[in-house]
């Protein structure tokens, strides 16, 4: 699995389900879950991480596609990029297929996987701003068949967290069959990796404005008064019509919610933003304006 560190794991195993992995794990407590391993290897071959057995993952058919309920997709934990990325994927859930094209080369795309983009939490993972605009809930496997549910907020955000034995085994998300849209903007620190991406998703049904913007913070970050503001603006009734100043308005609500202004000091003074973090603050802007108008199009 690794050329730099082949004493990193003493013991593999390879359930054929996703009870039989938890009730692996539950018997070694210091054993490492691995799907596609991304991430693990990466730490593993830096040195920062040895594992002293691992339970693989890929053997679990039943996680590694999706099914309809009850208007939602029960999409598995083991869904690759690549496979989100296929055209009939797109169809369901469009922003999480784009999300999933954007995550990397073709090596990342083909091995890493959706549950997996969700447990290492990466502030630049593509998909933890779709998953926190649709909304999207965490089904997770317990010890003796357990099964509950969490928000995908609430884990990134650590107000739950996964107990001893637990992995994700699904995500629940909400078929809104409206525009969705990702987009992302990409600096010089590896291919693909975001330095900001917004998320943005309609719910005609509601009425509603779902934005979630990524990279630039520990987890993605929902706008909510600038939700509630473009909504009550767009004309849902004619064409989802909305005048192009409030696209430039929402694009700077969004920007300076997520990346505010510095506090006064005690003599009233105000700093200004760094010019780095000026022209972070106008990119989330820009993104926000651009996936609003592609969404409203």
């Amino acid at each position: 699995m690794t050329t730099h560190a082949p004493q990193a794991a003493q013991a593999v195993t390879l359930p054929a389900s996703l009870d039989e992995a938890v009730a692996a794990l539950a018997a070694m407590p210091a054993a490492v879950p691995v799907a596609g391993g991304t991430d693990l290897m990466a730490a593993v071959n830096s040195g920062q991480l040895r594992p002293a057995a691992l339970v693989g993952l890929g053997r679990i058919s039943e996680i590694r596609g999706w099914q309809y309920q009850d208007g939602h997709a029960l999409l598995g934990a083991g869904l690759t990029h690549a496979r989100m990325g296929r055209p009939d994927f797109a169809a369901l859930i469009p922003a999480l297929a784009a999300a999933a094209r954007a995550a990397g080369p073709p090596q990342i795309r083909n091995a890493g996987t959706l549950g997996g983009n969700i447990a290492s939490a990466a502030p630049t993972g593509d998909a933890l701003p779709v998953l926190a605009a649709l909304e999207a809930t965490l089904v997770i496997a317990g010890q003796g068949g357990s099964r509950r549910e969490i928000p995908v907020s609430h884990l990134l955000a650590g107000m739950e967290m996964l107990r001893g034995g637990e992995l994700i085994g699904y995500v629940r998300v909400p078929l809104l069959h409206a525009p969705q849209v990702f987009l992302k903007a990409t600096g010089r620190t590896g291919p693909g990796r975001a330095i900001a991406s917004v998320a943005l998703v309609l719910d005609p049904a509601r009425r509603g404005v779902r934005c979630a913007v990524g990279a630039i913070a520990p987890m993605p970050l929902r706008p909510l008064d600038a939700e509630a503001w473009v909504a009550q603006l767009i004309d849902w009734d004619n064409n989802r019509a909305i005048v192009p100043e409030a696209l430039t308005a929402f694009g700077e609500y969004v920007a300076a919610a997520c990346i505010p202004d510095p506090v006064p000091a005690e003599d009233g003074s105000v700093q200004p933003l760094p010019p780095a973090v000026l022209h972070l603050r106008r990119t989330v802007a820009a993104l926000a304006r651009r996936a609003l108008g592609r969404a409203l199009s």
